[in-house]
């Protein structure tokens, strides 16, 4: 069984205590750490049962609660809303905060990023910021927006914001924000069997029961996402990641965060235009969303823990 500790850090907003979690291998040593990146309207401390199969595999996991969610707000009305200015880049900028302190306390271990949803995205972006020296990147349920897409949402958000304010959650932005591919899928939680996160009904109903997953978005969320996904469309921004840097992408191929597939090798395609060499992409065969609790999150687990294990493996080479 995995130790786990609690502690919190000051975000880079300024004004807010971020918690996060770390869950610790029984084996003194250690042979890496993954850190986890969480997606929106939902908290670090789901991940529990991967943290403990990958603690079993020798590594340590962390990860921290974003702005907006979990544990690092404060009040339920804060729920959804990141920071006044530039939410994007202070979410990115306490991953950063988190994997500083994570280093200092395991010197010299190697050390991984996995994002997942929001939490790709962001990964994505804090690639081309601060990569270097990362063992390699996990990118999980990730996908591509239009540029045309994004200018609207944008749009729409900022115009809500002017009548209503950036607190404000709206429904006509979360039916913009949810739409396409996400029309074939419940959403709500009222037909678990047909539910665009998972086809595993059990996690489907514990999701929509927990009231740290089923708060709604602010403007200021929203916008804060969309932001981070335009970010991560410009070719200029993604040529700084480094170049050599092992990336893999992971989803469902009935993902609609990934548009069915279409969306994620539309990402994959532009990291490879961007120069990425040592780049992975894995779609799983009627997977929904979230595929760590999917009915074959087993295997996507092993797929993690061996594609970890070949870049250290390789790395013990190099260094013999």
């Amino acid at each position: 069984m995995a130790e786990k500790k609690e502690f919190y850090f000051p975000s880079s907003d300024g004004q807010t205590e971020i918690h996060c979690v770390v869950w610790l291998p029984e084996s003194q040593k250690i042979r890496a750490v993954i850190q986890i990146a969480h997606g929106m309207m939902e908290y670090i401390e789901r991940y529990e049962k991967f943290a403990e199969f990958l603690t079993g595999q020798g590594f340590l996991v962390t990860g921290n609660d974003h702005l907006g969610h979990g544990k690092s707000v404060c009040g339920r009305e804060n729920l959804g809303y990141i920071a006044e200015k530039n939410g994007s880049g202070c979410l990115v900028e306490d991953m950063h905060r988190l994997r500083i302190i994570a280093q200092r306390r395991n010197p010299g271990v190697p050390y991984f990023m996995l994002g997942h949803s929001m939490g790709s995205y962001l990964l994505r972006k804090y690639l081309t910021i601060h990569g270097k020296g990362l063992s390699g990147a996990l990118i999980l349920g990730t996908g591509s927006v239009s540029g045309g897409a994004l200018m609207f949402g944008t749009l729409l958000a900022r115009t809500l914001a002017l009548f209503f304010g950036w607190k404000h959650r709206s429904p006509l932005m979360e039916k913009a924000f949810f739409s396409g591919a996400y029309h074939k899928f419940d959403m709500d939680g009222s037909r678990p069997e047909n539910s665009w996160l998972t086809r595993d009904t059990e996690e489907v109903k514990k999701y929509y029961g927990d009231p740290r997953c089923t708060f709604r978005f602010t403007l200021n969320g929203f916008y804060s996402v969309m932001e981070t996904v335009r970010y991560d469309n410009q070719i200029k921004y993604t040529r700084k990641i480094p170049a050599g840097l092992p990336v893999i992408l992971m989803s469902g191929d009935q993902d609609p965060v990934g548009n069915l597939g279409k969306g994620v090798r539309r990402a994959e395609a532009g990291l490879r235009r961007a120069g990425l060499r040592n780049l992975t992409c894995i779609l799983y065969p009627d997977d929904r969303h979230e595929i760590l609790n999917e009915l074959d999150r087993q295997q996507v687990y092993e797929d993690i823990a061996s594609w970890c294990g070949g870049i250290l493996e390789k790395k013990g080479k190099r260094e013999e």
